[in-house]
């Protein structure tokens, strides 16, 4: 489906939906009066700020005269409105410079879908059924209202709880000062490829719990351990830009790059070298290089500083990580070791990026701990061609409260019945899709007598509401952003609405002020803003004392640059804050191979669920942009696959496109094998994405969910999943799949498929 024939849909849809099945009209929609001075065929540029992924890159959003179907006063019309048309990469944003992504171009059907839920809707059915009916924004906030004040008791905790995905803005401040005047804890972030483990590694090594920016515009060399940093992980549109220059942009001189990993990635697939290393042996892999560079005196141990002392024997040259030994576990040969580490050492500056996969074990913390002292052995950290971290913008009150629990503490404390939750409030975040079986995440939730819900769709987690608050879109709403990586400046994004909305719908933010002011007392005290923008314009006043992006003095020139330019960012490269001291008391680690849920006789494979670039972790499938938009390593589309090693798939009796069945110990699914020579004969690859229950008509009952699967296993300092852990086994159904391919291989027709 084309951008062009999408809007028409959209703008139709319900049209069409009051035609009977011989094309009568049973009623005409109503044409409202315009709401706003509209010229035509003239395009306004608007700034906005993506929300698609966490990256929080900068947009412009093209506005323009168009009509559109839309909620008015509880009836469905036709109305004459500026509508965005496309969005684009703002030029002057620090983050990403003008570039945008596929997924940024997708975030476009967001506001358009025709599966946004347009009204608040209240339970009317059993809970999980779907059935819910239509109320009034003053129902709907009365009833919040009713049931959070019931459960007010004076000297003791509060029983509500706040489930999120990880959210860098003032929405997040807002939701934390919410809680704590309510006296409830801070609110539980969810998301299945959490960076947990990097942030912990990063504040044990270098005193800063956040995820990196690397400098690769300047890199002479750069190994990649397990991220995909030009696909899925952390700030890739950042990265991509980097990237570029340092394989192009710099006449005579380009750098080289390595990606160590066992299925390819896109990033892997620009790799000069790819190196198959056993999945979780990335650290092991690091460190036999440091070991090189230690025992040949390429670099003095002692200039890896705190980094270095965080890994066991580092002072001693790490003896027990010789290529020799070191081989022998990762599968790397010890000739090609000795010569990496030698090629780093020679060719500063050089810089190691660890992510994805090779966190996600049993021993992540420990990999992500070999990485940062290789760095900091290379003379990488904080220089020119290595790695830095985001300095954060002076807003007072960004500081985070302490952390929530975990979702699997939650779930775990409601079912032991050792956590009381009587109210949930649920914000962009879908658990139940997203986390493995044993976790039983479905099953606590429908324990909770109440559930409110702020989502835009019907997903597996808000489907068990009982009450549904509709956001915004982010193309209607105040927006935010402080990026946590992607730059060397510090950057507040902003973005007033671009447009006004399309149906009865709120934003999140606004809904809370709205019930804190019923509320009253101490809740009403603590959020005395009266909408989220003027919470926004208070918070970003204290910048205006400070060197960035606008001159403006007084407070209301400032408020409207600020405005105009999509945010605040300080002027040129700004240096990191001063390494804080981290925690001394935690003992050094001696990185170890990894420990795999089943055992290897029954289940001889390595799972590995991946980001896919079509969905991420799947709160992108709902957009049929992306589901027809090819996997740009496989070509796959509008569907799931399995990925099976030619060798692999000729020993098993399996080609191109059959049904195979892939089981662990905690579950099974079925899925068409690709065959792939890019992934490791011993690895099984599944995109992560599809396999939803419930999530619109593009995205429900398509493919399988890999994460279903899963064994609970954890990283054991930090308790985050270790979704890598997983063996399986796999064998043929004897039955064909449904494979799509672009170009060629269709098992059957895209028409037939979509609207199965």
């Amino acid at each position: 489906m084309d951008r062009r024939n999408f809007l028409k849909i959209a703008a139709v849809s319900s049209a069409a939906a009051a035609l009977d099945g011989c094309g009568k009209p049973e009623n005409h929609l109503i044409r409202f009066i315009p709401e706003e001075e509209l010229i035509p065929g003239v395009a306004q540029r608007k700034p906005g700020v993506c929300t698609q992924c966490p990256a929080g890159c900068g947009i412009q959003v093209r506005v323009m005269e168009g009509e559109a179907e839309v909620t008015r006063h509880g009836q469905v019309g036709l109305l004459s409105m500026g509508l965005a048309k496309k969005l684009e990469g703002n030029p002057d944003h620090p983050v990403n410079r003008g570039k945008l992504c596929a997924w940024g171009q997708a975030g476009l059907q967001v506001t358009y879908h025709p599966d946004r839920i347009r009204f608040p809707l209240r339970r009317s059915g059993p809970r999980g059924s779907g059935e819910y009916q239509e109320i009034s924004w003053d129902e709907a906030i009365k009833d919040l209202s009713s049931h959070l004040s019931s459960l007010k008791s004076p000297g003791k905790a509060s029983p509500v709880a706040f489930l999120t995905k990880p959210l860098h803005d003032h929405c997040g401040v807002l939701i934390e000062q919410f809680l704590a005047a309510l006296g409830a804890p801070p609110a539980v972030k969810f998301e299945f490829f959490e960076q947990t483990v990097l942030r912990r590694a990063n504040e044990l090594s270098f005193g800063h719990h956040q995820l990196p920016t690397f400098d690769l515009a300047n890199s002479n060399y750069v190994m990649s351990f397990g991220a995909d940093f030009l696909g899925t992980w952390n700030s890739p549109v950042s990265q991509n830009l980097g990237y570029g220059t340092m394989r192009q942009g710099r006449p005579g001189l380009r750098g080289k790059f390595v990606q160590v990993e066992a299925r390819m990635s896109q990033t892997g697939a620009n790799a000069d070298e790819w190196i198959n290393a056993k999945p979780g042996t990335e650290g092991l892999l690091a460190l036999g290089l440091a070991h090189v560079i230690l025992s040949e005196k390429l670099r003095p141990a002692e200039a890896a500083g705190e980094a270095g002392a965080r890994i066991e024997d580092w002072s001693k040259g790490l003896p027990d990580y010789a290529p020799e030994a070191v081989s022998k576990l990762t599968g790397v040969e010890a000739s090609r070791i000795q010569r990496l580490a030698r090629e780093m050492a020679a060719h500063a500056p050089a810089v190691a990026i660890i992510g994805g996969a090779s966190l996600a074990q049993t021993n992540g913390l420990a990999n992500a701990l070999a990485a940062n002292a290789l760095n900091a052995l290379l003379g990488s950290v904080e220089k020119p061609g290595g790695v830095f971290f985001t300095p954060q913008p002076p807003i007072p009150g960004l500081a985070a409260r302490k952390e929530g629990a975990s979702v699997r503490e939650l779930c775990g404390g409601i079912l032991a019945k050792s956590t009381p939750v009587e109210a949930l409030l649920i914000y962009n975040a879908n658990p139940v899709f997203a986390s493995p079986s044993e976790w039983r995440v479905r099953e606590a939730l429908e324990k909770v007598p109440f559930i409110a819900s702020f989502g835009s769709f019907v997903d597996e987690t808000s489907i068990l509401s009982d009450l549904i608050l509709p956001d915004h879109s982010y193309l209607e709403s105040w927006v935010d952003n402080i990026p946590e990586s992607g730059t060397t400046q510090a950057v507040a994004s902003l973005a007033p609405p671009a447009m006004n909305p399309l149906h009865h719908t709120r934003a999140m933010p606004d809904v809370l002020l709205d019930v804190a002011h019923q509320l009253g007392g101490d809740v009403g005290k603590a959020l005395p803003w009266k909408t989220y923008g003027d919470m926004l314009q208070a918070a970003f006043d204290p910048l205006r004392s400070h060197p960035g992006s606008t001159s403006a003095k007084t407070a209301d020139d400032f408020w409207s640059e600020v405005q105009d330019k999509g945010g605040w960012w300080s002027a040129g490269i700004t240096k990191s804050p001063a390494m804080r001291a981290a925690n001394p008391s935690i003992a050094p680690v001696k990185v170890s191979a990894p420990q795999f849920d089943g055992a290897a006789q029954e289940y001889p494979f390595n799972f590995l669920p991946y980001a896919s670039q079509q969905f991420l972790d799947g709160s992108l499938a709902h957009l049929p942009w992306l589901q027809e938009m090819p996997d740009v390593v496989s070509t796959a589309m509008w569907g799931t696959w399995i990925e099976i090693n030619p060798q692999t798939a000729e020993r098993l009796g399996i080609q191109q496109g059959d049904l195979v069945e892939v089981a662990s110990q905690h579950g099974k699914l079925q899925a068409p094998a690709l065959l792939s020579p890019g992934i490791a004969p011993e690895v099984i690859a599944m995109p992560v994405g599809q396999g939803h229950e419930h999530y619109g008509r593009y995205a429900s009952e398509r493919g399988a969910n890999p994460i279903k699967i899963l064994a609970a296993q954890v990283e054991p300092q930090t308790g985050a999943l270790a979704w890598s852990a997983t063996r399986v086994k796999v064998k043929p159904t004897g039955q064909k799949g449904k494979l799509i391919l672009l170009g060629g291989g269709l098992r059957e027709s895209p028409r037939e498929f979509h609207h199965r």
